[in-house]
């Protein structure tokens, strides 16, 4: 296949936090079949509006859309983000968010990844480079497999309903 400006791989530095978030919501704006995000904690981004309709649209679009969060501490995204739990309580069948386990926590790199070719890479949470993707099949292949990685060291920690006893 031929390589045109459409597919052509596509770069983009990210130098702050806001860069970031508005890179992931472009990636997820171009996201057909799956979204991978790695994260140390959710971020507020997650109960914005905007990323609340992407996400949203993205989960409408197909029955087989899939999305995956692993982070190393789903406290935040529980308690602070209302949107991406409705979200959950609606697409549970499709949304699936871990958290890691001990022997993932010293991953210390962000990452999401949208299908097999787009991805957005923080070099360090703490940091606020990084770098935006679009077509690069290589190295998104690449984070999928860190990701997968990432998955099996991680276990099923929130879900869309509260089990219990009620007295």
């Amino acid at each position: 296949m031929e390589n045109t400006a459409d597919t052509s791989p596509q770069y983009q530095k990210i130098d702050s936090v806001a860069g970031y978030e508005a890179a992931i919501n472009l990636v997820i704006a171009q996201a057909r079949r799956n979204i991978r995000i790695f994260d140390k904690q959710a971020s507020s981004a997650f109960n914005s509006l905007e990323r609340y309709k992407l996400l949203r649209s993205f989960l409408l679009a197909s029955r087989i859309n899939r999305l995956y969060i692993v982070v190393h501490d789903t406290g935040f995204l529980t308690t602070h983000c209302p949107r991406m739990m409705s979200l959950l309580k609606q697409f549970s069948h499709c949304i699936a968010i871990r958290e890691t386990g001990t022997d993932a926590k010293q991953v210390y790199d962000s990452f999401t990844v949208v299908d097999e070719n787009h991805y957005v890479h923080r070099f360090h949470y703490d940091s606020t480079r990084g770098l935006m993707a679009l077509n690069d099949l290589n190295e998104a292949h690449e984070f999928i497999d860190r990701f997968e990685e990432i998955w099996e060291a991680s276990i099923p920690t929130v879900s869309a309903t509260t089990l219990g006893l009620r007295g």
